[in-house]
């Protein structure tokens, strides 16, 4: 199966996503703290994610606007 680029943008994005998500939960449940600490984590996780991630910021490759 083939997957055109906006595809393939679009999964990075998610997988992004998910990692960040992932390692919110991951430090939620190593540090036992309450949840919506783990929320506010995760509020600051997946921006820096995105920051680290050169090829990020592409959005326009899978949105409305994609071509």
């Amino acid at each position: 199966m083939k997957l055109s680029n906006k595809h393939k943008a679009a999964i990075k994005s998610y997988l992004r996503a998910v990692a960040a998500s992932g390692i919110t939960v991951l430090l939620a449940i190593a540090a036992d703290i309450r949840p919506e600490y783990a929320i506010l984590l995760g509020s600051i996780v997946a921006p820096v994610a995105k920051a680290i991630d050169p090829s990020s910021g592409k959005e326009a490759d899978y949105g409305v606007n994609a071509k």
